[in-house]
């Protein structure tokens, strides 16, 4: 005689009690989703249910949804000025050093999506939750020093002019690198051309790098 087939649902095999790893695998897993799906579209059950967890457990280490979000956007953020510390530009010449950090900055947007995706959101939400962290406004200053040291001692060797504004620099770079990010979909559809091909993102990043030292060469 057959036996009866089994139709029970299979159990869900449950998380170790590891703290940390739980709140690791639960930020990963909100950056993939409020990337996709932006802060409104984003839904906790789903993070839940891709991380084994329960909308609780969530709440008991984030406090909120609000709380998670603005914990992804604390965490993106530590992750690209971390990246940025790590290049040893002091080590070299100011203009070496200025093309290896528009370089960076260039290839971490391109190789980080999301980033560019999670900034994208919180504009839609007039950085509403970006406001509400010192942490990223206490990240968000060492960019700034950073391309200030490079540009006193390039001005110091002679190499870049004087009038150039740290935060209007970080602007000239950051912007060209996020739109081509940002706007891929809409510029490959009206333009016909990928953006992502190795070739051409060798020609945009030689582009920008050669375009800001001559900006910081020309004479005012």
């Amino acid at each position: 005689m057959a036996q009866p087939a089994d139709t029970a649902a299979p159990v869900r095999p449950k998380r170790k009690n590891d703290p940390e790893r739980t709140r690791a695998d639960i930020l990963a897993v909100a950056t993939e989703e409020f990337a996709e799906q932006g802060f409104s579209g984003a839904r906790v059950d789903t993070i839940a249910e891709r991380t084994r967890t329960t909308k609780r457990m969530i709440y008991y280490y984030f406090g909120s949804k609000e709380g998670l979000y603005l914990a992804v956007l604390e965490k993106k953020y530590e992750e690209i000025r971390a990246f940025e510390s790590s290049l040893q530009l002091s080590d070299m010449d100011p203009e070496a050093a200025m093309r290896a950090l528009i370089g960076a900055t260039f290839d971490y947007e391109e190789n980080h999506p999301e980033f560019v995706r999670l900034v994208a959101v919180e504009n839609i939400h007039n950085a509403r939750h970006l406001a509400q962290s010192k942490t990223i406004a206490n990240l968000n200053v060492t960019i700034v020093q950073t391309i200030q040291g490079l540009l006193e001692r390039g001005r110091a060797t002679g190499q870049f002019r004087a009038e150039v504004d740290a935060l209007d620099l970080h602007l000239l770079i950051t912007s060209f690198c996020f739109f081509r990010v940002s706007n891929r979909a809409t510029l490959e559809t009206a333009f016909g051309q990928k953006l992502g091909t190795p070739k051409t993102r060798a020609r945009h990043k030689q582009m920008l790098c050669d375009a800001v030292i001559r900006y910081l060469k020309a004479k005012a």
